[in-house]
């Protein structure tokens, strides 16, 4: 995601904030802002700490709260099941994932918990559900690693919630915030696989654990008039939207010190005056923080993981124990591929240049990929390689409407003579003799990710992270 015109200060504006970034105070009220200095530091911190909340905070409003978003999806605690696989006309989540159809479930746990049932699932067809909360944090998993194939009830609760595990819930996961994501994924084979997919998806239940006991319901949480968001929108209201997102974040011992700095800027619930009435000049200045901390999530991007041929290859997601407050490593995961699994779950080795080091172009050279005989992905489920615009990390646009080259394509595709396997990643057919092993790239930067579902633990592996005995070949020019 970039950040666009609204980081791109002119030199002049730039200039004249720094020469009066000592200056003193506007002030609202009885609550002097702090001064322009002050006021970038916090502006620099507080887009790193609430990159992932806001960019969140967006996908909900696009998916279950404005009905004209052209994104949604189904209003709270109702399950959506997408018979398809995403697109390029799906642009809510930067960097999606393309291999299976999703069912989508935006839980809203403020009056009671949820229970999310699933069925037995084929041991050869993987499937996952992955809870995320506000705070991008994953909190749990259900699924063929993580609970096994049998069919099962779970508990899905709120911060505030306090009861006990009713009978026959296997499980309870606890979210750290009231708003909360569940994302199931559900393998497909093929495009002749679709109907089986649909018939593990109407197997999937979402209900209040009220309904769950036969019990009468509490009473409703009260409604909420969400400030409109959009995924498209963040560049241009970045701290607006953040000012509302945390309205439903609630605060905790490692961010409580940031929360109140924030506050201090206008920015949250406990805010001491109104963002919108700062002056022109401490809005300047929340401009240039808001750049600097771009800046560093994407050195943290471009230096915080290994490389490894050309890849990217290390572990940015996961719980709130696996950050420990690292606002920084949690931004990068959010702007490298919001709502990315665990490690143990999928690992992402993601690259943007070729094996010299040079920016991948589909607009200059012609590419390939080649995995060695024996050498491909090591996984319990299923690998694949997506191709993304460099720029935006939506998907593109192209003849064989093909995003990906996955493992259960490889029956279709061409060996090489010594059983190694090529993928022809360019602008341009490399020849109907090929096409079955092309994956069509955008005239520009190109933006490659891997993604290998339940990867193997025992040699080769690409586990543990960056240290694995496994690893992605290098992405070379074509000849």
């Amino acid at each position: 995601m970039k950040m666009g015109k609204t980081l791109r200060l002119t030199g002049l504006l730039a200039a004249a904030l720094t020469s009066l970034l000592l200056s003193g105070c506007s002030k609202t009220g009885d609550s002097p802002a702090p001064g322009l200095m002050e006021t970038r530091a916090i502006a620099e911190e507080g887009f790193v700490y609430g990159l992932p909340i806001v960019m969140n905070y967006a996908v909900m409003q696009q998916f279950s709260v404005n009905k004209d978003s052209g994104q949604y999806k189904a209003p709270f605690n109702s399950l959506y099941n997408d018979s398809r696989v995403f697109t390029y006309k799906d642009t809510a989540i930067v960097t999606p994932n393309s291999d299976t159809p999703y069912s989508m479930l935006w839980l809203d746990l403020r009056a009671e918990p949820m229970v999310i049932s699933v069925p037995a699932v084929d041991q050869d067809r993987y499937y996952s559900v992955q809870l995320v909360d506000g705070n991008t944090y994953n909190y749990g998993y259900i699924g063929s690693r993580a609970t096994g194939i049998e069919a099962g009830d779970y508990l899905v609760a709120g911060p505030g919630w306090a009861g006990e595990k009713p009978a026959g819930i296997r499980q309870v996961f606890t979210s750290t915030t009231p708003f909360s994501l569940s994302i199931f994924r559900t393998q497909l084979f093929d495009p002749a696989d679709m109907p089986n997919v649909q018939r593990v998806q109407a197997g999937y239940q979402a209900r209040p654990l009220s309904a769950y006991l036969g019990q009468p319901a509490p009473a409703a949480a009260p409604a909420i008039d969400f400030l409109p968001a959009s995924t498209a929108g963040i560049k241009d209201n970045f701290f607006e939207y953040l000012d509302a997102a945390l309205h439903f974040i609630p605060a905790t011992p490692d961010n409580q010190a940031l929360r109140s700095r924030l506050a201090s800027i206008g920015i949250g619930p406990d805010k001491r005056f109104s963002f919108k009435d700062l002056s022109p000049l401490h809005k300047g200045a929340l401009l240039l923080g808001m750049r600097a901390g771009n800046e560093q999530v994407d050195t943290f991007l471009a230096s915080g993981l290994k490389e490894i041929n050309g890849w990217k290859v290390g572990s940015l997601f996961g719980d709130r124990d696996f950050f420990q407050g690292n606002w920084l490593k949690r931004a990068a995961a959010a702007k490298a591929g919001i709502y990315g699994n665990d490690a143990v779950e999928a690992m992402y080795p993601a690259s943007r240049n070729d094996a010299s080091g040079q920016p991948l172009d589909g607009s200059r050279h012609n590419y390939t990929l080649t995995f060695a005989a024996g050498q491909l992905p090591p996984v319990h489920a299923f690998w694949s390689v997506t191709l993304y615009d460099g720029k935006t990390q939506l998907l593109i646009e192209n003849p064989l409407n093909r995003y990906l080259i996955n493992s259960p394509m490889l029956d279709a595709m061409q060996r090489n003579t010594d059983g190694s396997l090529t993928i022809y990643i360019q602008k341009d057919s490399p020849g109907k003799d090929k096409e079955a092993n092309w994956l069509p790239a955008p005239d520009g930067p190109i933006y490659l990710v891997m993604r290998l579902y339940w990867p193997k633990t025992s040699a080769p592996s690409i586990l543990p992270p960056g240290a694995g005995s496994w690893q992605p070949p290098a992405i070379m020019q074509a000849l």
